[in-house]
């Protein structure tokens, strides 16, 4: 699991763990929309959205643009090993 998966604001669960793992690890590599993350990640659109707010809410992420956000990864949090 990504470290920056687990957040303090709510309980974490494996299933959620899991999905905000997959977001990290791709927002680790460039910036995404939403709809590109659902795809490459295999999640829904709507838990994309759901962990996404989730994310932004703790500051792991940001969003850029209009309308159509570009997620990025703001470096906040704690940082990958190995």
């Amino acid at each position: 699991m990504h470290p920056n998966a687990y957040l303090k604001q709510i309980r974490n669960v494996h299933s959620g763990l899991a999905a905000r793992t997959k977001i990290l690890v791709l927002l680790e590599l460039q910036g995404f929309v939403a709809c590109k993350i659902a795809k490459e990640s295999g999640l829904t659109y709507g838990v994309v959205i759901y962990h996404l707010k989730l994310l932004k809410n703790e500051g792991t992420i940001e969003r850029k643009g209009n309308k159509r956000y570009i997620w990025l990864v703001t470096g906040f949090g704690q940082k990958r090993l190995g």
